[in-house]
């Protein structure tokens, strides 16, 4: 792995963090106050996180264990902001009985 590589790969990562983290702030804002606005913008993150996935993937000299990992990762990011909402509302719902 040249220093080039390891760079871009680093960055590419760092990004597909960010916009994991921003597809969850986006999609819990949206749901929260109800702006369809919010929430497409949320999976647009979500979308440029999966391109990134896909350029890890396809282009960094990482071994295959870890591309399989970051790829899993990928997709299971897509679940989690959804199936954490629907969790906290029946937790609150439970709640208020």
């Amino acid at each position: 792995m040249t220093s080039a590589s390891l760079f871009a790969t680093s960055v590419a990562l760092g990004l597909l963090v960010l916009s994991g983290g921003a597809y969850g702030v986006l999609y819990t804002l949206g749901v929260a106050r109800s702006n369809p606005l919010l929430i497409r913008t949320s999976y647009a993150c979500y979308a440029g996180q999966l391109l990134l996935v896909l350029a890890v993937c396809w282009g960094s000299p990482l071994a295959s264990l870890w591309k399989l990992f970051i790829a899993v990762s990928g997709v299971a990011y897509g679940f989690i902001p959804p199936a954490t909402w629907r969790l906290l509302e029946t937790l609150h719902h439970n709640q208020a009985q």
